[in-house]
């Protein structure tokens, strides 16, 4: 089998991958123990690559209005449309909207040929979603965006605290690193700030279930204690530091004890005592913070209230100390660094800065460099609905579904005069609403590099061909480059080719004022290029093997930021009375595009669901199983009901992942408040006023079946892949007049075969099945509340004739033969059951997640799903928290 290492295209973590692949085509994924980000660890979703990478929903030909043509005429199409909009309406009139997907030589290209040669700095990203207010913040403190330290420091600390990150499922590839270390370390702590209790909570020593968006007089509390405390290392903060007396001041002001920071976070007061002095007596701290941070219109201020603690006490650039940014997207970093985002220049030169614009020019040799900010991801597609940009063109990404106020970024482009998306997926949300297609190499086909949370540069390597005629994303805008009059500034043969132009780019009038520099790699030949080993942030001829940690040196000059705690937009109210923050599950990512299409991926969470507080469920007139209408002044979702004390009364929980391709009413961000940060133009995706009420039904269904079936009649219905086909849960308002017709209705195709039938009409009761030659290939079991075992069913299309007991369990809704049940997917790495889980801890007498690991396998890889099996395994046998541990 050939070898290829390669990184993982999922979060910010970075993992390396070895990728094997076979004669007949088949793909096996491992972790890489060489690779220092993960040391071989992979998490659930890594390791089920492999089921991801057929060509089912791809797209593979350029097409135009929904028709196959060649490249030749969708590049000339592409390249007409935008030069006729800059004729008539100048190069503000355009915009890119890329993504986090994109590898740095990919986006590299994008950003040249909008800056430099458009001359609109209307390119934007993904990235702007989930890390906008981080690299605000770091540029506000550091003057540049840089995170400071690296994976080892969460080795090193003595202290982590976890802010806004559930990284037991969102970087469980981290969250194990610092499991592990606490396994060597009994003296290392954890505190998670989050208002939800997640699975990361469920391994800490300390959680502050703070009031959504308190963040800020949290850490001004923090900092303000730390200042009476005697904590500052007034030596550091004299040397290398200026502005602390305003930070202090607006400290003191927002937060002037700890009775009025416990009164505004909702906390108990001796929680934030310990809290505090746990900082404070702790030199060797990681403050580890991600989306619910970021995801804020006060997102900036609260990043930079953290790193005014780490400031005052000289906490930074040492090993296990130091604020860090868990980043979301594989190439969030490499994105910013080439300036993908649209208040970047490239290479961490500021776009207000008239010298680097000049330097840029004369070393792209472009007839114009912009020279001003270009709009923001959310103030782009209001550009777009208000005709100020009549052309996009959309990268890798899904936008009506990822934005904020969804719907009205679908009726935007709707409205659009050209609407450009190039990717690998034939049918999104965003994609059907394209007027111009064009295909794009995927993971696992396409070649350059991507940037790492830590800094650490790694290569994405191919190991598989291209499909039908899917080109590299910087091949396709090289070509429209080219017809758009610039073909030597975009003369491209290679990957390998348009890094070392990055590099060179890095160094140029870099005297060290510039953090960002790789110059040293500006003349690596293609062979290095394709042997590049991972490597950190700045290399350079002094430092050619890169730097693990940045700002320990005498020439870091940090900036003290004065903050003050601002009320969150559009707060509840009598009629939206509770507080939505959204956010991801453990197995499925971003749009589902890619995990969607893994059946053990889908089964941890099977349809959209919204999380509440008892109490609040009570108050909505819902109950747990229940299907619910989510209702916010910018749109709605229908989701199913997760009644929890998990939750913090008056808030709600619910994902963001699911898509019109995967449910009806679905997507979440159709509801999201529009409002962004000032400073970052980062939207608020994580509290937006809502009300939820119950959404009645007549009945509901759950069907499995071999083949695709039509389901858009349904008033809800929900759909997963699975091994065998498909599952659908479905919901109506209205009960048909013959259930015998409706159920035929269903199949997609003709069917011949047996329909075996049972109907109870008093009840509302239906089940039935289809069978060919004794083989199940659909079945339908309707009820006013299906509570049948999903699990079951799957397993009864595994047989190659069912037998009479199964015919009769069909009819029955339940297994005939007493038998355990495997029950919902706990561990997807190895396809585990909930019910499997639980027989093995009552049968075997087990006391520990590692003796369940060592039974059923359950937890020994990415470790994601320990904190499940330390619950199961206090509600079976009383075991206490530090199970999970």
């Amino acid at each position: 089998m050939a070898m290829v290492r390669t990184t993982c295209p999922y979060c910010g973590v970075g993992c390396g991958i070895v990728a094997q692949t076979g004669a007949d085509g088949s793909v096996s994924i491992a972790g890489d123990l060489a690779h220092p980000a993960n040391l071989g660890r992979l998490c659930s979703k890594g390791t089920a690559l492999a089921e991801t990478l057929g060509l089912a929903n791809r797209l593979l030909y350029p097409e135009i209005g929904g028709q196959r043509t060649d490249w030749e005429t969708a590049l000339d199409r592409v390249a007409r449309g935008f030069a006729e909009t800059i004729s008539r309406h100048g190069p503000d009139s355009v915009a890119f909207y890329v993504s986090g997907q994109l590898l740095t030589e990919d986006y590299y290209v994008a950003n040249k040929l909008m800056k430099g040669f458009i001359g609109a700095a209307n390119i934007d990203t993904n990235s702007r979603l989930c890390m906008a207010s981080s690299v605000a913040a770091h540029v506000r403190a550091f003057g540049e965006d840089i995170v400071p330290g690296n994976y080892e420091d969460l080795e090193e600390a003595e202290l982590i605290v976890c802010v806004g990150s559930n990284a037991a499922w969102c970087h469980p590839v981290l969250f194990q690193r610092i499991a592990t270390a606490r396994e060597r370390n009994p003296a290392l702590r954890l505190v998670v700030i989050d208002p939800r209790r997640t699975a990361t909570v469920e391994s800490a020593d300390l959680h502050l279930a703070l009031r959504p968006g308190s963040d800020v007089t949290l850490f001004n509390g923090l900092l303000a204690h730390l200042a009476r405390s005697g904590k500052a290392d007034a030596d550091f903060v004299q040397r290398q530091t200026q502005d602390l007396e305003d930070a202090l001041a607006a400290a003191k002001e927002d937060a002037s004890s700890l009775d009025r920071v416990a009164a505004a976070c909702g906390l108990d007061i001796a929680e934030v005592a310990r809290f505090f002095d746990w900082f404070a007596a702790t030199e060797r701290t990681v403050t580890l913070y991600s989306q619910g941070v970021n995801q804020s219109t006060s997102g900036t201020d609260k990043v930079n209230a953290i790193i005014n603690c780490h400031l005052l006490t000289g906490r930074i650039g040492r090993a296990g100390m130091g604020p860090f940014s868990l980043t979301g997207q594989p190439n969030a970093m490499g994105g910013r660094e080439v300036g993908g985002l649209a208040n970047q220049l490239a290479v961490h030169m500021r776009i207000e800065d008239p010298e680097a614009r000049a330097q840029v020019q004369r070393f792209w040799n472009a007839p114009v460099v912009a020279g001003k900010p270009g709009l923001k991801a959310v103030e782009l597609f209001d550009a777009v609905a208000a005709g100020r940009i009549r052309a996009i063109w959309i990268m890798a990404t899904n936008p009506v579904v990822s934005l904020p106020a969804a719907d009205r970024v679908r009726a935007a482009l709707q409205r659009c005069d050209l609407v450009v998306v190039s990717d690998c997926v034939r049918d999104s949300d965003t994609a059907r609403l394209a007027h111009i297609l064009l295909p794009a190499l995927a993971w696992g086909e396409k070649d350059g590099t991507v940037t790492n949370s830590e800094r650490r540069i790694s290569r994405q390597r191919a190991f598989l061909p291209p499909p039908g005629e899917a080109k590299p994303d910087w091949w396709i805008v090289s070509q429209v480059a080219s017809r758009l009059g610039h073909a030597a500034a975009f003369a491209y043969h290679s990957a390998a080719e348009i890094f070392r132009e990055h590099a060179a780019l890095s160094g140029l009038g870099n005297d060290g004022s510039r953090r960002f520099d790789i110059s040293a790699l500006a003349a690596i030949d293609d062979e290095a290029y394709d042997s590049l080993p991972p490597v950190q942030w700045p290399v350079t001829a002094r430092r050619p093997g890169g730097t693990a940690r940045l700002l320990g040196d005498e020439r870091f000059k940090g900036r003290f930021v004065a903050v003050r705690q601002r009320r969150v937009a559009n707060e509840p109210d009598k009629e939206f009375p509770l507080a939505l923050n959204t956010g991801r599950v453990r197995d499925h990512w971003h749009t589902m595009t890619r995990t969607g299409l893994s059946p053990r991926l889908s089964g941890h969470t099977p349809e959209p669901f919204v999380a509440i507080h008892p109490a609040d469920a009570a108050a909505a007139g819902v109950a747990g199983g229940d299907l619910a209408r989510i209702v916010s002044p910018w749109g709605e979702m229908i989701a199913r009901v997760q009644c929890t004390g998990a939750q913090r009364p008056g808030t709600v929980f619910a994902p963001m992942h699911w898509t019109d391709a995967f449910t009806a009413c679905g997507r979440v961000d159709a509801m999201v408040n529009p409002a962004v940060d000032p400073v970052s133009g980062q939207p608020e995706l994580k509290h937006t006023p809502v009300r939820v009420e119950r959404f009645t039904v007549a009945w509901q269904a759950v069907a499995l079946t071999r083949r695709p079936i039509d389901v858009t009649g349904s008033a809800y219905w929900a759909r997963l892949v699975t091994s065998h086909g498909w599952r659908y849960e479905l919901a109506g308002a209205v009960v048909p007049q013959s259930w015998d017709e409706w159920v035929r209705t269903l199949p997609a195709d003709e069917r011949t075969g047996e329909w075996i039938v049972y109907r109870d009409p008093r009840h509302r009761v239906f089940r039935a099945a289809l069978l060919q030659d004794g083989r199940l290939e659909a079945c339908v079991l309707v009820g006013s509340d299906v509570t049948v075992s999903r699990e079951w069913l799957a397993d009864l299309f595994t047989r190659n004739a069912l037998s009479a007991a199964d015919r009769m369990g069909l009819l029955a809704g339940r297994p005939m033969a007493a038998a355990a049940e495997p029950g919902p997917v706990v561990c997807a790495c190895f396809g585990v059951g909930e019910g499997i889980i639980r027989a093995a801890i009552r049968e075997r007498g087990l006391s520990s997640v590692e003796a369940i690991g060592g039974a059923v396998r359950a937890g020994t890889n990415c470790g994601s799903c320990r904190p499940e099996l330390a619950s199961l395994l206090r509600a079976e046998s009383g075991t206490g928290r530090a199970a999970a541990e």
